[in-house]
């Protein structure tokens, strides 16, 4: 998902967006090397050693991976898994909708 993920962010670099991410790797050296190595821009949170049972994840009720929330302006889950194109459909309608 890294391409669609930085195609997103380079596409709304002047809008009111921000993506964040949250990496289950539970070796902290193999998280850091993998965002760098895929070019990891945006701001993405370490779940920490438990990996998968970390505390990002228990917190969200997180089961599944990867799991997306498209979350608007007031903070309310609008849109939830959704991938490519429907990701983008999801953040240009919230994007419209503040208009």
């Amino acid at each position: 998902m890294f391409p669609h993920e930085r195609s997103l962010v380079k596409r709304l670099k002047d809008k009111p967006f921000a993506l964040i991410g949250v990496n289950t790797d539970p070796d902290k050296k193999y998280y850091s090397d993998e965002a760098e190595a895929n070019s990891i821009s945006w701001r993405s949170f370490w779940n920490g050693p438990k990996g998968t049972f970390g505390p990002i994840a228990i917190k969200w009720g997180v089961r599944s991976w990867p799991t997306i929330y498209v979350i608007d302006h007031k903070g309310v889950i609008r849109f939830k898994n959704v991938r490519g194109e429907e990701m983008d459909a999801a953040v240009d309608q919230l994007l419209e909708e503040m208009r």
